[in-house]
């Protein structure tokens, strides 16, 4: 049986009023989902061990199969894998986000969704003027980015900026966890605050400025780490033999880098709402074809759910039921070999607290011929009564592989 995962990141929410105390999960018209979870059965999964963050990072890594506590490394280092960027023995890699800051505070960690080729222009710029001496700026994706410090200390506490939108952005300066941590603090504060003198200036963001968008303003580096020690896929389950990923964001491409995965590129994904859908279908239904697992990452409700917009997300959430899980069910359910799905999150985004929470998320599997359980529809409170009961972490995929 070869076995898909598509997971809708962050598209867990809480109730929202303007729907009627329902959910986004409960609100959005999802046939196919709720078709799954009818034919097949359901749980809830806690996905955000104690002790860390509710990021995507840890998240999906546990969705996987790894143990966080074992092999992160911050997801500074995992976006690096995929932009061609090898961490070598002594360099710390970190996530290095390109925001806009108002009036002192953070207005999004975004910059109002600046397009990669504006940033790529502000981040060559950051190398010219502020690397060199052990620190290099890579370009990424979007607002996302990354710093290289030769020599650097991870022990660090950062505040990831999507999780404190508004907020003043001088206490939340990156403060050191030890002595010996304390010149890499001070480095990373120099550069965000020598980043707020000069990308005002750069005519990118004069120009954006003048067209009424937000200019990213800032710069904000957080999770360092060093290079991960990680098993591929097939080294940690024998069921798996070759396997793909595909998603629109370097943080998963750069864990299915170091898992030994075929990381498939998408034209047309975008990471937003107006990601291409159906294109990421036709890759996804060409890898099942010949690969025993694959992985569809899809980013646009996590967007939504960081803007507060409860209607965009309820968009994003039928058009990942429409327009890519549909596709691939009609087109795979009738081959001579089944087809595993498992859908899912990875963590919620309420559109009310517009950051990540570490709340179990609910899940389905479905593959011909399984024992439904009791479970008519897929959402977060119909899921608690599901066959599988809670879950957590690394219990998934074992559980799913073994359909």
């Amino acid at each position: 049986m070869k076995h898909i995962i598509i997971l809708g990141d962050g598209m867990a929410d809480w109730p929202i009023a303007e729907f009627g105390d329902r959910t986004i999960l409960q609100n959005a018209r999802k046939p196919y989902m709720d078709m799954m979870a009818r034919k097949g059965r359901t749980g809830m999964l806690r996905t955000v061990p104690d002790g860390f963050t509710p990021g995507s990072e840890v998240a999906n890594m546990e969705v996987m199969g790894y143990d966080v506590t074992k092999v992160f490394e911050g997801r500074g280092v995992l976006e690096a894998a995929n932009i061609g960027v090898e961490l070598l023995p002594g360099q710390m890699g970190m996530r290095c986000n390109i925001i806009c800051v108002k009036d002192g505070n953070i207005k999004n960690h975004s910059a109002g969704h600046i397009s990669t080729e504006e940033a790529d222009e502000l981040v060559q710029y950051l190398q010219k003027e502020l690397g060199g001496n052990g620190v290099t700026f890579h370009t990424g994706i979007q607002y996302r980015h990354l710093l290289v410090i030769d020599g650097g200390n991870k022990q660090l506490l950062c505040t990831p900026p999507h999780d404190v939108p508004g907020q003043p952005f001088m206490p939340l300066l990156i403060k050191a966890m030890t002595p010996e941590a304390q010149p890499t603090a001070d480095l990373l504060n120099e550069l965000i605050l020598k980043s707020q003198e000069i990308l005002p200036k750069h005519p990118v963001n004069q120009k954006r400025v003048a067209e009424g968008k937000d200019p990213a303003n800032s710069i904000w580096p957080w999770s360092p780490g060093y290079r991960p020690k990680m098993q591929t896929m097939s080294e940690m389950f024998p069921q798996i033999r070759r396997s793909s990923v595909i998603s629109a964001v370097d943080l998963i491409k750069g864990i299915g880098h170091y898992a030994g995965m075929n990381v498939i590129d998408v034209e047309g994904a975008t990471g937003l709402a107006d990601t291409n859908y159906e294109n990421k279908a036709k890759a996804a239904i060409k890898a099942l074809e010949t690969d025993d697992f694959v992985y569809v990452h899809v980013e646009a409700p996590d967007e939504a759910g960081h803007e507060g917009n409860f209607t965009l997300k309820n968009k994003t959430v039928e058009d990942l039921d429409s327009r890519l899980i549909g596709p691939i069910y009609e087109a795979v359910k009738d081959w001579d070999e089944p087809v595993a799905f498992a859908v899912l999150p990875d963590h919620p985004t309420p559109c009310a607290h517009r950051t990540h929470t570490s709340d179990p998320i609910p899940f389905l599997v479905y593959y011909p011929g399984i024992e439904a359980d009791n479970v008519q529809q897929y959402d977060e409170e119909s899921c608690k009564s599901g066959a599988y009961g809670q879950i957590e972490f690394t219990q998934f995929i074992k559980l799913f592989l073994e359909s």
